[in-house]
């Protein structure tokens, strides 16, 4: 069986001033404590340093700590450069009549986005990760599959939906963050792009 196109294309976002200045400030401190460090601690100090860099670009809130899901607000896209993008192309998506995955490998930014989302579009989104149940799993999966445009955006934590799901309804994917193995993505990618997907899919 062959397959439709499947096209991939790379968005640049730029940085809001709040998330530069958190980019900044987190580089010159890494910087200072790398060069007084040696050996595996040194090794842990980058890496710590580039994870923290990774959610800055996603979203301030996910470095920072500083929104608290229970009091009923909703984060502020505006705040970063990536969600914004992300909204004015589910947007287009949306108006098209098409359904969208979106990965992270943050189960805290899919909790994130899955708040703006709703918030943005009046509509369900559903949010798969490693703590939704297995029964809850399926019927999600069924949900996304056959509900029309009532819950046209699926997010997903990318090793929950790394392998084994079947997600032919979603003509477009989005890697949120990216993963540092791309087989990884690769995966979570063909949970849209395999047999039985008739439409040409976006990446």
């Amino acid at each position: 069986v062959e397959l439709p196109e499947k096209l991939e294309t790379r968005e640049f976002c730029l940085l809001t001033r709040e998330q530069a200045s958190l980019y900044e400030s987190c580089v010159s401190r890494m910087l200072k404590t790398v060069d007084a460090a040696e050996g595996m601690h040194r090794r842990g100090l980058v890496l710590s340093s580039l994870i923290k860099l990774k959610q800055i670009c996603n979203h301030p809130a996910q470095a920072l700590k500083d929104f608290e899901a229970d009091g009923g607000q909703v984060p502020d896209p505006s705040r970063s450069g990536k969600c914004v993008r992300l909204i004015e192309m589910l947007d287009e998506i949306i108006a098209s009549e098409e359904k969208a995955l979106i990965f992270t490998q943050y189960r805290q930014m899919g909790h994130l986005l899955n708040l703006m989302l709703r918030h943005e579009f009046d509509r369900e989104v559903l949010f798969l990760h490693g703590g939704t149940p297995q029964g809850q799993r399926v019927s999600m999966i069924d949900d996304f599959q056959d509900s029309g445009m009532t819950k046209p955006v699926m997010i997903l934590s990318l090793k929950a939906g790394g392998v084994g799901l079947n997600l032919t309804a979603a003509s477009h994917v989005f890697h949120f963050d990216r993963w540092w193995n791309p087989a990884v993505e690769n995966q979570a990618t063909d949970r849209a792009y395999r047999i039985g997907q008739d439409k040409r899919v976006q990446v």
